[in-house]
């Protein structure tokens, strides 16, 4: 399932939908409030865009 999400972070949204799903991980596993709001934030953005 993550791979799925990781290829279509990287086909749909290139090297900031990477970034996202990076700090989003990061944050979820390490209980970092600062990873998973940035990456929140840059979801968004993404978001907005599309």
């Amino acid at each position: 399932m993550a791979l799925e999400i990781k290829q279509l972070m990287q086909s749909r949204y290139g090297a900031p939908g990477l970034l996202c799903f990076f700090l989003l991980a990061v944050g979820l596993k390490a209980r970092n409030a600062t990873c998973m709001s940035a990456g929140a934030v840059i979801f968004v953005l993404l978001m907005t865009q599309a």
